[in-house]
């Protein structure tokens, strides 16, 4: 199995609701993003896919976020936008642009540098 790893980055504001403490007045946070992309094979020139063709596909999954209100955005109009529900949707964004034979293998996504949530799709 070969992995892929692709490192994004958004600034973006949020609040969270239904939550008593800080975090549920309206803050931001500096993102950082990272998708690993696996499969079994690799194509005739080597890769398992091309980073540029990576990094475009993540970039198309984070900038709609960057200097947004995340609150306002969907799906997190309706969802929490928290660490763990950034990951999961900008998983299934790649998921649904990889080449077939690839796999989004994991998506963490940290808030701080202390701090991240990893989603890992099933299958």
């Amino acid at each position: 199995m070969y992995e892929v790893a692709i490192d994004a980055s958004f600034a973006a504001a949020h609040h969270l609701r239904d939550y008593e403490g800080v975090c549920e007045r309206l803050h931001g946070h500096n993102y950082r993003v990272r998708v690993v992309l696996a499969g079994e094979r690799l194509n005739k020139q080597g890769f398992l896919i091309d980073f540029r063709e990576a990094r475009q596909m993540v970039g198309g999954a984070v900038e709609r976020f960057d200097h947004a209100y995340l609150n306002e955005l969907p799906p997190f109009d309706t969802l929490n936008p928290t660490a763990e529900q950034i990951a999961r949707h900008i998983a299934e964004c790649v998921a649904a642009a990889v080449p077939e034979g690839i796999v989004v293998r994991r998506v963490t996504c940290w808030e701080s540098d202390r701090c991240s949530a990893t989603y890992r799709p099933r299958g």
